[in-house]
């Protein structure tokens, strides 16, 4: 039998246990994004000038997450779970909207964010692979929750190369968050 990741899955199950952090408010449903991606990718008009939306990780151990951009608006919640990934929506000035991979979504300032690429497995029990094909030999099972950082997603395969609690190996693009499903990452 493979082995396990050790202390990733149980970290992972806390996590979700959590919430990902404390909520201020309760939490309604989240209505289908108006900034999926799309074959022509719209541009921050009041930012950095990239792609929107995009995903980045937080950088911190404590992230505020407000209503508004800016700190006269109140905290929805606090993060505290660094290098989850999130996905920038929207832009204004330093400010950041970003959504969650539970569909939250809410204001942070651009330095609580970090250009370095993660991903968090979904629900169920996900095989990593040692090379990116499913009848691959299977390096270890990974729970629903956990996060690893993205190495690549060639193109011409539904797998991406991640490493997770010091294991380098292949997870299939539906397997977890993070990566959009026509991008490419070399």
């Amino acid at each position: 039998m493979p082995n396990a990741v050790t202390g990733v899955a149980s970290t992972a199950l806390l996590a979700l246990a959590m919430g990902f952090g404390l909520a201020a408010a309760p939490i309604a449903p989240q209505p289908a994004s108006p900034y999926a991606l799309s074959a022509a990718t719209a541009v921050a008009a009041d930012g950095t000038g990239l792609p929107l939306p995009r995903f980045v990780s937080l950088r911190a151990e404590q992230v505020n997450m407000r209503t508004g951009p800016g700190v006269r608006y109140p905290i929805d919640w606090v993060y505290l779970r660094r290098s989850l990934p999130v996905e920038i929506v929207q832009e204004f000035q330093t400010w950041r909207k970003i959504r969650d991979p539970q569909g939250a979504e809410g204001w942070v300032h651009q330095s609580m964010l970090s250009g370095r690429r993660t991903v968090m497995t979904m629900d169920g029990t996900h095989r990593l692979r040692a090379e990116p094909r499913e009848e691959a030999e299977t390096l270890a099972y990974l729970e629903g929750g956990v996060q690893a950082s993205l190495i690549q997603c060639p193109r011409g395969t539904e797998f991406c190369r991640v490493e997770a609690n010091g294991m380098d190996g292949w997870l299939r693009r539906s397997a977890f968050w993070g990566v959009y499903r026509n991008e490419y990452i070399e």
